[in-house]
């Protein structure tokens, strides 16, 4: 179990070695269109969704290993076929294979390091050993970030030959783990049915799950339409051939941010409480689109640093604290339960704003705009919303 805690960051890192990240809207624009863009990344949303829970209840009967062996072999391979480019159909197919891989691993993971420190007697740790995990997640995102910017400079096809050879070795680092042992302080055994609604009777794990469906979702729209963007921003400028480049760069910086606001979100998660924490970061990610979609020029740009800050001072305590309620036999189910919901809900409106723009060529700027407004909007009644719910939480 030791072995397995000192391989998650390790795990973490590998996995967010995603080089195609500041190049992949402006490569499927390229080989596809607009449009057709968005809905490739809405079969991804698709996909993920209907392997959710099926994934979810499959790590819990089937154990955290082999299902994180399946999600990285399938990471292998939607990288490989994604560097050999194609028509619409060959993206999709990829692009259900990465379903694949973000399903099996969605609460796996994390379930994986939780059982592993409970079962060294260091359950209580787990905040701290999530915070480890996601730096280490935000280091890789950071360096595959400006590393697949500066490659896509001679070729968009580059960072996904990248990325391919990093899937590899996430794969390597899988089959090192071993399975942990079922959480020995559960005194009791119930099916998975009956977890979850033993579950589902906690206001606390309610209100978790709903504001992890919404912060996934507001999360992804700058990240979705951040090359846009960044593209629109440049338009006009010395700078408008090297948009995958600055891309690069401005996902690299936004995750170094990050890292340095994730040293103080311990304190603040002590000094304010989770509830207030989450609301704070939640309203932090509906003030973005909002922002982007009146700013112009650099001040867009400048926006765009500040996408990762509400991940960093949230969801590293919003799964510690979930897991801490769940049982072993729907821990992973559960956390499936929530990604496929949120996953459900942003699918719907990537369908909805890919009908909102145009099918040929690149998203026109008024279109953008349009699109970010409307998410803004729908955030702060969203926002209210969990707000009057919260009062009637405990204090945590």
């Amino acid at each position: 179990m030791t072995r397995n805690i000192q391989l998650y960051p390790w795990f973490r890192f590998l996995r967010s070695l995603i080089f195609w990240q500041a190049v992949w809207f402006l490569y499927l624009q390229a080989e596809l269109s607009a449009a057709e863009a968005i809905a490739i990344y809405a079969i991804y949303d698709v996909a993920t969704t209907l392997l959710e829970v099926p994934s979810g209840w499959l790590s819990d009967r089937w154990g955290r290993r082999p299902t994180l062996i399946v999600s990285a072999a399938a990471a292998l391979a939607t990288a490989a076929m994604q560097a050999t480019g194609g028509p619409f159909l060959w993206f999709a197919a990829a692009q259900i294979l990465l379903g694949v891989h973000a399903a099996f691993a969605s609460g796996t993971d994390s379930s994986l390091l939780y059982q592993s420190l409970a079962a060294d007697g260091r359950a209580d740790d787990m905040d701290h050993q999530e915070m480890i995990g996601w730096r280490a997640g935000f280091a890789g995102l950071a360096l595959s970030a400006v590393v697949g910017g500066a490659l896509a400079r001679w070729d968009l096809t580059w960072p996904y030959i990248a990325t391919t050879l990093a899937y590899g070795a996430l794969l390597l680092v899988t089959l090192a783990f071993q399975e942990p042992p079922r959480d020995r302080t559960q005194q009791h055994r119930v099916g998975t049915l009956r977890s979850l609604g033993e579950t589902f009777r906690l206001p606390m794990a309610v209100w978790l799950l709903l504001i992890g469906v919404l912060m996934y979702g507001f999360s992804h729209v700058s990240f979705v339409f951040g090359q846009p963007v960044i593209e629109s921003a440049l338009a006009g400028t010395a700078l408008a051939r090297e948009t995958p480049l600055v891309s690069g760069i401005v996902t690299a910086s936004m995750m170094s941010l990050s890292l340095v606001v994730s040293i103080f979100a311990p304190g603040l998660r002590t000094s304010v409480g989770l509830v207030a924490l989450l609301l704070c970061a939640f309203a932090f990610q509906i003030a973005l689109p909002g922002a982007l979609a009146i700013a112009t020029g650099p001040v867009a740009i400048l926006l765009l640093l500040g996408r990762m800050i509400p991940d960093a001072l949230a969801q590293p305590f919003l799964v510690a604290r979930l897991q801490a309620l769940l049982r072993d036999e729907s821990r992973a189910t559960f956390l499936s339960l929530q990604s496929l919901l949120g996953r459900v809900l942003f699918a719907a409106t990537l369908w909805i704003a890919a009908t909102s723009t145009t099918d040929v060529g690149q998203m026109p700027d008024g279109d953008l705009r349009m699109i970010l407004a409307a998410y803004a909007m729908g955030g702060v009644v969203l926002l209210i919303g969990l707000t009057v719910f919260a009062w009637r939480l405990p204090k945590d």
